[in-house]
């Protein structure tokens, strides 16, 4: 599909805000039964082109788990679940189904390593005994590994095939998360170690690629703190207040790959849709009493069930309503008509006028701004032709990445093609964008006229043109240029003076 580059330049805010509706906070315990699910909880999904210099003919693919992690969360860190089953989904034909699921399966094996304690050889209590320089190490007492399968079609009913590593093998070592300093060394060691951790894996059917899990800085910037608190902040002051970034001091687990982007794409369609889920079985038992062993509580049996979904960011946290949050984490995007009555009469501006009655919110329903931006994509941007709706994240692959230092933390609402809603980078400041779509934004941009198509105009939304702010900056330049694109994680402990 030809881009409309001249039309984009008359609205980059616009189509930036063309977002999916939603606001203020990452996906974090955004749902009843997720919450006490935490392994398998989806809490960012990011897809963008490489913007690496060498690596611009590829696409990434990142999915973040497991929120809220303490740095010092010993003594048994954040393991992902090997009962679990973690997806990432390509939609390259706009059907609303997957095309390509890549599938992560996790395996964890204690090596029980023992200590002479008068006489007896004892079991240690934790996950190393000792320093940590490389993966599988003797002194590890835990190892995570995984496997990597790429399916073509239908996820549960078609044959998958194993990403390989450089010399033939398909299992992959999962770092140990970030313990502290005494264990992997002060300054990079920890940094030097999780590298070793990065893959170059053939890819059945396509080029090579990268593939890279393990526990990074979680990368979300967000007041998450006094947004819940009935938004106890000031939603026209400053975008950059100091300490206002709730998750500063937390660390996620990234599923991470590094694909090229023609095995993406579909005949005929340059844009790409995607998204993340996580599954188990559907049944679960306490076991009792457990079998001595790492993770024997529970027998786990029967088909798998999804349980977490994320594709669009903020969907499910605050769109859906409370009693449709599980609901929507089983779901599949191709049915995503069955909400489409929170896309159309959405809670949340109310609530905010509520909450600061100055701020009115948009009168025009059913909400077609949101519509378009939430189940179809944007025409001229990333709209699929003839697609369903549903939603997810878009990509259009014609749009060469932005490089670093050019990057504008407000994607294409700061006149940067490339970055959010055009697929999803690390730096891409989603809070405010989002915030200001929501009071209807989109309505006031596309004027009288109706130039891009949504349905509704200026006078529909009084509180459209303020530039609404969660305070917490998100800026492209706090990340890596290169793969896996995310931060080291935080310790649990620093080096102490001796």
């Amino acid at each position: 599909m030809k881009i409309a580059h001249s039309r984009i330049a008359k609205g980059v805010f616009a189509l930036g805000a063309l977002a999916a509706f939603g606001a203020f906070a990452s996906s974090h315990r955004e749902a009843p039964s997720i919450a006490g699910t935490p392994k398998l909880d989806g809490t960012d999904f990011y897809m963008f082109r490489s913007y690496d210099p060498a690596r611009t003919a590829y696409t990434t693919l990142i999915a973040d788990y497991l929120p809220d992690q303490s740095p010092a969360g010993g003594p048994n860190f954040f393991s992902m679940d090997p009962n679990g089953l973690y997806e990432i989904h390509v939609d390259n034909n706009g059907d609303g189904k997957e095309d390509i699921t890549f599938q992560f399966r996790f395996q964890n094996t204690l090596r029980d390593i023992t200590v002479p304690s008068g006489g007896v050889a004892t079991s240690i209590p934790l996950v190393q005994a000792g320093g940590i320089t490389g993966p599988n190490q003797a002194t590890s007492n835990l190892r995570e590994t995984y496997t990597v399968s790429v399916v073509r079609g239908p996820r549960r009913s078609s044959a998958g095939e194993s990403l390989k590593k450089t010399d033939g093998t398909a299992v992959f070592d999962k770092p140990t998360d970030n313990i502290g300093e005494k264990t992997f060394g002060p300054g990079n060691g920890y940094a030097a170690y999780a590298a070793q951790h990065v893959y170059d894996v053939s890819i059945p059917g396509c080029e090579a690629g990268k593939v890279f899990v393990g526990q990074r800085k979680d990368p979300f910037v967000v007041a998450l703190g006094p947004i819940f608190d009935l938004i106890n902040l000031a939603p026209l002051g400053s975008t950059n207040v100091a300490n206002a970034d709730s998750l500063a001091g937390k660390n996620v687990t990234s599923i991470e790959l590094e694909v090229p982007t023609a095995c993406l794409t579909g005949a005929g369609s340059t844009i790409i849709g995607g998204w993340t889920t996580a599954s188990t079985r559907q049944g679960r038992l306490a076991a009792s009493p457990p079998k001595s062993g790492h993770g024997t509580a529970y027998l786990n049996g029967g088909a798998w069930t999804q349980v977490s979904r994320l594709g669009m960011p903020l969907v499910n946290e605050v769109v859906i309503g409370l009693k449709d949050k599980d609901r929507f984490n089983n779901s599949q995007p191709k049915d995503d008509t069955q909400f489409l009555s929170y896309v159309t009469n959405p809670a949340l501006p109310v609530l905010i006028e509520t909450l600061f009655p100055a701020a009115k919110a948009p009168t025009n329903f059913p909400r077609t701004d949101l519509v378009a931006a939430f189940l179809t994509g944007i025409d001229g941007l990333n709209k699929p032709a003839n697609g369903v709706p549903s939603e997810m994240l878009r990509l259009n692959t014609t749009i060469a990445p932005t490089p670093m230092g050019s990057q504008s933390n407000l994607g294409v609402a700061g006149g940067d093609l490339a970055g959010f809603p055009n697929g999803r980078r690390p730096g891409d400041d989603i809070v405010d964008i989002e915030l200001r779509v929501a009071m209807g934004a989109l309505c006031v941009l596309t004027t009288d006229t109706d130039k891009f198509k949504v349905g509704c105009k200026p006078a529909d939304a009084p509180a459209g043109g303020l530039a609404f702010t969660d305070g917490a900056l998100q800026t492209p330049a706090a990340f890596p240029a290169v793969f896996p694109y995310l931060n080291t994680p935080l310790p649990g402990a620093v080096t102490q003076p001796q």
